[in-house]
């Protein structure tokens, strides 16, 4: 059983993206709704695939991603129409730096989750942050709209900042705020 920081932690290694206050945000009062989507397996597998994601975290925790990686395999094979492993995977991808194969993982786990749920959520926030980087904003915006949509507050964040006013708002607001930590000497 996780306590609250090593949840607090694994969150960090898997979502680096998003800050501490989102772990509490998508796992209290929404994990029903993956319960719900798990309910459709057989509940030893589906337990036995949480098993696997859960070494292949702790593996990823202690920097052997590609032990990881081979735990979100196992339980993808053990339950190929289950979006969490696609979405635990995707992440171990990106840490490995195969954006392609984390995006293809993404678009699996959204199919899957049919967008819905923490998982569904979580692979729609990854996926616009990948879009996002890929420059790719139009698609980035609608992923982090859904996100938004599914009480993301981080998606909601970020779609302020994918908005070309609040970014030169945020930029001058950032430059006024650096110039008053490092005031200038002026010379005599």
């Amino acid at each position: 059983m996780c306590t609250p920081n090593d949840s607090a932690v694994l969150h960090a290694i898997f979502n680096p993206n998003v800050p501490f206050g989102e772990l509490y945000e998508q796992n209290e009062g929404d994990t029903h709704k993956d319960t719900d989507l798990d309910s459709n397996f057989p509940a030893d597998l589906v337990r036995e695939a949480r098993n696997l994601e859960l070494c292949g975290v702790k593996a990823a925790e202690s920097g052997d991603v590609k032990t990881a990686l081979q735990r979100f395999s196992e339980a993808i094979a053990l339950l190929p129409d289950r979006a969490s492993a696609y979405n635990n995977r995707a992440q171990a991808l990106r840490l490995e730096g195969d954006v392609t194969g984390a995006l293809q993982d993404l678009n699996r786990a959204v199919e899957l989750s049919r967008g819905k749920g923490v998982a569904g959520r979580q692979a729609l926030v990854q996926r616009g942050l990948i879009l996002r980087l890929k420059e790719d904003n139009e698609a980035a915006r609608n992923d982090l709209q859904r996100a938004a949509n599914l009480g993301s507050d981080f998606a909601r964040q970020q779609l302020v900042l994918l908005n070309p006013y609040a970014a030169l708002c945020n930029s001058m607001l950032r430059d006024m705020i650096r110039k008053l930590q490092e005031p200038e000497i002026q010379e005599c």
